[in-house]
């Protein structure tokens, strides 16, 4: 009996110690906090409720933060895939500084990065007024709100690619060559397949992570309801920034995201669960 309690003894805690202590901060810190939300928002009846997110300024912000978002993803995608493939399969100075810039909009405050690419993209800017040349405004449009969106998505996309680039060996690539492959099948036949659910899973981060961002998009977007630059992170703002307080109507846009927000982790544990079953197969 000695033994055996010897064996199973642990450095951490026992498991109703361990236990207790994870509940309470779960409970502290995440399933209060979104219990209020619903809370919140089962004080609107049902047809309040609705109204209330068929709205066409709620609607409108809906649209322009799924939409922004989307493409910002998809633009991560291609350019986060390039990042990824660059810094697992060559060897080049700075190396290890560019890696690590990749976290940059991890570590950078949001509003900080909003006012930085505003002033950068407005007229006055550097790359402004460059484009301003060319006859495209960038600053106060959806153009602007997407830039920043592809800033604070990218490295969902390199980090999520990084570990599979590093575990696929080089030789599916040599032998595909030798079989007399061209690179472009190889890629698409060979390498794509394998990055797939890592490429899908970096997209829904991406994407989950601009439909609610706030700090570095209130800035450069312009929040114009005329021209469709509010996001819905604003919306939310300004019914609890407003004369009237409104908690209710806040916490039933919030609650939206939130449900959006859980579709978009249940497609990435789907994507992990089958690329799990893939491995093992």
């Amino acid at each position: 009996m000695e033994i055996n309690m010897r064996k199973h003894r642990t450095v951490i805690p026992g498991k109703g110690l361990t236990a207790g202590i994870t509940i309470t901060m779960l409970s502290l810190l995440i399933l209060i906090p979104l219990a209020s939300i619903l809370a919140y928002s089962f004080k609107l009846s049902w047809s309040e409720f609705w109204q209330l997110i068929f709205r066409p300024n709620v609607m409108q912000a809906f649209r322009t933060s799924i939409l922004c978002s989307l493409i910002a993803a998809a633009v991560n995608c291609v350019f986060g895939l390039i990042l990824a493939w660059i810094l697992v399969r060559y060897e080049f100075p700075g190396k290890r500084i560019m890696d690590g810039m990749i976290e940059l909009p991890f570590a950078l405050p949001t509003a900080v990065a909003g006012i930085t690419l505003s002033k950068m993209y407005s007229n006055q800017g550097v790359l402004g007024s460059l484009f301003e040349n060319l006859g495209i405004r960038i600053s106060y449009t959806k153009i602007g709100l997407t830039i920043a969106l592809i800033f604070i998505g990218i490295p969902f996309v390199v980090r999520a690619l990084q570990p599979v680039l590093e575990k696929l060996p080089v030789s599916y690539e040599e032998a595909a060559s030798m079989l007399g492959a061209s690179r472009g099948y190889t890629f698409r036949r060979v390498i794509l397949p394998e990055l797939t659910p890592a490429l899908l899973t970096g997209f829904a981060l991406a994407l989950a992570r601009g439909i609610g961002e706030y700090g570095s998009v209130i800035y450069i977007s312009g929040n114009s309801e005329k021209q469709g630059t509010q996001v819905v992170s604003y919306v939310i703002m300004q019914k609890l920034n407003s004369g009237n307080v409104d908690y209710e109507g806040a916490a039933a846009i919030a609650l939206v995201l939130l449900i959006i927000s859980f579709l978009l982790l249940f497609f990435i544990n789907m994507i992990q669960l089958a690329a799990g079953k893939r491995a093992e197969g």
